[in-house]
């Protein structure tokens, strides 16, 4: 078995065993009071199917957004993509709107605007998505803390220059969130789901270094005993739209992951972690969903007991039809994609020869080959990769097109990844319209 599949096996039974966990109560959950939960689902206009010992959340409708929970207005914004990506509170760098569209509190990368940028996104045009607003962190005085029963002692606290006298790691990866393609269930399925209506670009991939998590965990006192992994970030709480305050974003990891490749970074390509990207420091969950990868991290709970927050309960689980009553186990792993390097109905030059590029990506494994097709799907021919596939790690590719005619035209792209899987043509649905991996109908006119 190999490294990937090992992993993606031991993450597959922590999920089953989180689950059964979770609906029978036998886990800490801090954060949401029950009392709470109800007010916002009845707030939502969802219902809920519980016993005394189990008990079915649904992540609200005015509170599922990208990584989590948005504003109602955040969602309203969302689904128009109308607003100048320049008024997006909360964010320090500049956005320019050929680079962004808005999201809310957030800002969607336009994918044409990657482009010959090479292999890394550019800094200055990573998506970034916020729950409420970027924190401008000293660096000099910030410091993590590392606590819980987990550990052996009575914890540590590590500075930035602790942090790095440590062994530095680099890692090239993407981080992308878990409703990233959202609005596509809607557009191309016609289903209707909650949350802030991303097309493909609330993902980007940098080359990070730091510390591996791990390091500082053993340093820190890790016990035989350490179940879980709960990093705490240090924006400010989190409150939904009806006043119900769920804290600072936090979400647990299991030890194993933890000790796998999980990075504490404080660098972005090259630089220093700029504020809208987390720094001084973030936490790097390699192929999971981006909620995984908390930024401004400030604390580190080590438990010897299962851990849940909301963002693993009450969101960033699969509910609908096709799911469990409860919902399935928390997401984990992010899907497979493949999005064109091109603005939305293009305009291209009929009987002219055009270079199509794109990028494809997977969480299971690596992208093993790319197919593209120019005519709705009809005929499929391979692009080429301009990328050594690499895990957790996306990979550029290229078709030539020469359009015969004027006209409308639907182009595809397909990635099939080192497990085997190729991207379907539909997702199965699930209320919060996250991990939408279906082949992507894009637009464009030769004219």
């Amino acid at each position: 078995m190999s490294r990937t599949e090992s992993a993606s096996h031991e993450e597959a039974v922590y999920d089953r065993r989180r689950l059964r966990q979770w609906l029978a109560g036998e886990a800490r959950a801090d954060g949401i009071e029950r009392r709470d939960m109800l007010r916002l689902l009845a707030a939502a206009g969802l219902t809920t199917a519980a016993t005394a010992a189990t008990t079915a959340f649904a992540a609200p409708a005015l509170a599922a957004s990208g990584t989590t929970a948005g504003s109602a207005a955040g969602s309203a914004a969302g689904a128009t993509g109308s607003a100048s990506a320049a008024a997006v509170p909360g964010i320090v760098k500049p956005l320019p709107d050929d680079w962004f569209v808005s999201r809310g509190t957030n800002a969607e990368t336009r994918f044409e605007a990657l482009a010959g940028t090479g292999h890394h996104t550019p800094t200055d045009r990573f998506f970034v998505r916020n729950h409420t607003a970027t924190p401008v962190l000293d660096a000099n005085t910030w410091s993590v803390t590392v606590w819980g029963d987990g550990l052996a002692g009575g914890g540590a606290a590590f500075t930035l220059d602790d942090l790095k006298r440590l062994p530095a790691t680099t890692r090239s990866a993407f981080v992308e969130c878990a409703g990233n393609g959202r609005s596509f269930f809607t557009t191309q399925q016609g289903q209707t789901v909650s949350g802030t209506a991303w097309t493909l670009g609330a993902i980007g991939a940098a080359r990070w270094r730091g510390v591996r998590l791990g390091e500082v965990l053993r340093r820190a006192g890790l016990s035989r005993g350490a179940v879980d992994v709960l990093p705490r970030g240090l924006d400010a709480d989190y409150v939904t739209a009806d006043g119900t305050n769920l804290g600072r974003v936090r979400r647990p990891l299991p030890v194993s992951k933890a000790l796998d490749d999980v990075l504490l970074a404080y660098e972005m390509n090259g630089e220093p972690l700029p504020p809208d990207h987390g720094g001084p420091v973030r936490v790097l969950v390699p192929s999971w969903v981006g909620i995984a990868s908390i930024k401004w991290v400030g604390d580190i709970e080590v438990s010897a007991q299962p851990l849940y927050s909301p963002w693993n309960t009450d969101f960033y689980r699969l509910f609908g039809d096709a799911y469990p009553a409860g919902g399935s186990a928390p997401l984990t792993r992010q899907t497979l994609k493949s999005a064109f390097e091109l603005p939305w109905n293009a305009s291209l030059e009929a009987a002219a020869e055009h270079r199509l590029t794109g990028r494809s990506w997977s969480g299971a494994g690596e992208v093993a080959r790319v197919d593209v097709s120019t005519d709705g799907g009809a005929s499929w021919r391979r692009a080429r990769l301009h990328d050594a596939p690499r895990r957790a790690d996306w990979v550029r590719w290229s078709a030539d097109w020469r359009p015969a005619a004027p006209g409308a035209y639907t182009l595809l792209a397909r990635a099939t990844d080192t497990t085997g899987r190729t991207q379907p043509e539909t997702t199965v649905h699930n209320t919060q319209g996250y991990l939408f991996d279906a082949v992507v109908r894009h637009p464009v006119r030769a004219v």
